[in-house]
């Protein structure tokens, strides 16, 4: 990756006091790499700038961390390329996560990226329709979503998947309105218990992460 792309990396890292050292940042630009050298026969993602690779893949996804804080599983629905799953695993080694997507040869990709890179990354090729035994997804103690539908689609679906007392994570690229999440949260049996919002440095591009608490 070119100098571009660290130093959108570290931009990010800094502006919002992300907890990634070096090791973590080694093993994300490992993987930027990995993903754009894939993207060209597999089309992974329509983000190909390395600076856009940086701030609107990574560092989007590691805005999680701080709601992650002592979360030991995280299950990624509909994780695409491994975003944000592999991501905060290259951030963070003691996190376990579960990547799912229906699309295989995403899945085949996260697999291969996961190996490579050493990190605690499990990927399912699967549609996440709400039967997590049928589907053999794990339950996990945190749930998230970041391109995989609205939040009032995407909390009922996760309530399936979130262990009692978990956490299910909206990533929305715009701006929340807490009325609706709030409402959304109590039709899933979820209770909204924060609201996040960014400004990446770069783009300007509005971010929100919703979290709601499970019973």
């Amino acid at each position: 990756m070119d100098a571009a792309f660290r130093e959108a990396l570290d931009l990010g890292v800094r502006a919002f006091d992300l907890p990634v050292d070096a090791l973590a940042r080694e093993r994300l630009e490992r993987f930027a790499d990995r993903l754009l050298a894939w993207n060209r026969k597999l089309n992974l993602t329509a983000i190909t700038a390395p600076a856009e690779v940086a701030e609107k893949h990574l560092v989007d996804s590691l805005l999680l961390l701080p709601a992650l804080a002592g979360v030991g599983a995280l299950l990624d629905l509909g994780s695409g390329a491994g975003l944000p799953g592999v991501a905060l695993a290259c951030a963070r080694a003691d996190l376990a996560v579960t990547c799912v997507d229906s699309v295989a040869k995403k899945v085949a990709f996260v697999k291969a990226v996961s190996a490579e890179l050493g990190v605690d990354v499990r990927a399912i090729a699967a549609r996440a329709a709400g039967d997590p035994e049928r589907e053999r997804i794990p339950l996990a103690a945190a749930v998230v979503s970041r391109a995989l539908a609205e939040p009032a689609a995407f909390l009922p679906l996760a309530a399936r998947y979130v262990l009692p007392g978990g956490l299910a994570l909206a990533m929305l690229g715009r701006e929340a309105d807490e009325v609706e999440l709030r409402e959304a949260g109590g039709r899933a049996g979820l209770v909204l218990e924060s609201v996040a919002r960014h400004v990446l440095p770069l783009s300007r591009a509005a971010r929100a992460i919703a979290a709601f608490r499970a019973p």
